[in-house]
């Protein structure tokens, strides 16, 4: 970028020049909203509501029951995972799109620990997100506290503890971009780590999928997990999706679910007495499917599928370094914002964040001025960067947003500082 000052005039021509800006009118944003929060719930698709609709009248009002086979609803998890897989760089029948992933983690991580038996530590990172946490908390009570939790800070600490723990190590769970920094982990090279001592790598997806090239076999992952209503734009609560290699799903000691469903089963219409797992990524079902949920997921999967994730992930880099520069550019000095997502571009996710003491006033007061982001305590200020309806113009209303709520004190308006149920 030039030197020169950055005017408004220079957004609106890298909006014009931008390949991806015609995806902006397929989605629900009113003109005056600069909405950077679809790093926790994306944006609702023009087409989403006339597809329920459509299951909703015809499908479920028509046809009733019927539509299980009619309209393909039993194999709508497949369908949708296979469509996940694209994005994922898997094959068609390693992914499903099921449960949520809080669910999800539980069903893999205890698959990957029953796989590498007599190995008890779990490796993950301190700033992973807490619900990753609390699942292999939780299993290894379930296990009867033989399994340790070992938390690191960084990829150096996992390096260091996955050398440390070696035949000890049954799994390392990691998320690939962290939620309160933006880091973006080597997928590949972390993986390479685990295997090389005998670990598989468990990954989340949550703030991934759709936003950053993710190629799930070239890094030789394990297993993953992922949630579609973030850049997926599945709507709140979306089904996630769950991930499991093909190497784990033909071996003779394949992995399996410890949450042993009706659907998960080889024949679920035979109402078998005994359990047989299906074949495939199929044995991670558990119960019946969300197909609301799941027919809205598929709208926003079918989207993201239509734009080149090259051009995503340049348009996404774009938008951040020009945030960067406009917050230096037009924010008073003393503004006491510090990044604390990687400079370095290729290690960066599709958001910014920035630490604060008053990170969350900082936050209510943007949003006064039609500016969505998000606060993670204890003092982050997230502003997540979608590239399929952000725009560069977008950009500018964000950094002239903030700078008036800097410059011109508004932090202390009791409005700003009463914490909400939700952040």
């Amino acid at each position: 970028m030039s030197a020169e000052p950055f005017v408004l005039q220079d957004a609106l021509d890298l909006d014009a020049r931008d390949e991806l800006a015609h995806f902006s009118a397929r989605f629900e944003l009113a003109d005056d909203l600069v909405y950077l929060d679809g790093n926790s719930l994306g944006a609702l698709p023009r087409a989403t509501p006339a597809r329920i609709v459509e299951v909703v009248r015809a499908e479920w009002g028509d046809d009733l029951i019927s539509s299980w086979n009619k309209h393909g609803w039993i194999s709508l998890p497949m369908r949708v995972g296979a469509k996940l897989a694209r994005l994922l760089g898997a094959y068609p029948d390693e992914v499903i799109a099921a449960d949520s992933t809080t669910v999800n983690l539980f069903k893999i991580v205890s698959a990957a620990v029953v796989l590498r038996p007599g190995r008890t530590i779990i490796v993950s990172e301190q700033r992973n997100f807490g619900t990753d946490l609390y699942v292999v908390e939780g299993l290894a009570r379930l296990l009867g506290g033989k399994h340790e939790l070992r938390l690191v800070n960084g990829a150096a600490g996992v390096a260091a503890a996955l050398a440390e723990a070696g035949p000890r190590v049954a799994a390392l769970v990691l998320t690939h971009v962290c939620y309160r920094t933006g880091r973006m982990l080597d997928m590949a090279g972390l993986t390479r780590l685990a295997h090389q001592q005998g670990a598989l790598a468990v990954w989340d997806l949550a703030h991934s999928a759709g936003a950053v090239p993710v190629d799930l076999n070239a890094a030789g992952a394990d297993f993953a997990v992922g949630c579609g209503y973030k850049f997926l734009n599945g709507g709140p609560g979306a089904p996630a999706f769950l991930f499991a290699a093909r190497r784990h799903l033909e071996a003779p000691e394949s992995a399996r679910c410890a949450l042993q469903g009706w659907l998960g089963h080889a024949r679920p219409f035979a109402f078998e007495t005994a359990y047989e797992a299906a074949p495939g990524v199929r044995r991670f079902q558990v119960g019946t499917p969300p197909i609301l949920s799941l027919a809205a997921l598929e709208v926003g999967v079918d989207i993201a599928l239509e734009a080149p994730m090259e051009a995503v992930r340049a348009k996404s880099l774009a938008l951040g370094e020009l945030l960067i520069r406009l917050i230096g550019e037009r924010c008073p000095a003393d503004h006491g914002l510090q990044l604390v997502s990687p400079r370095d571009t290729a290690q960066r996710g599709s958001q910014l964040c920035f630490s604060h003491p008053e990170a969350y006033g900082i936050v209510q007061a943007l949003i006064a001025r039609r500016v969505v982001g998000d606060f993670r305590a204890p003092n982050i200020l997230r502003l997540g960067l979608t590239p399929l309806y952000t725009r560069f113009r977008h950009m500018w209303a964000a950094a002239e947003a903030l700078a008036a709520v800097l410059r011109d004190d508004e932090l202390q308006r009791p409005e700003y500082r009463t914490r909400a149920a939700v952040t």
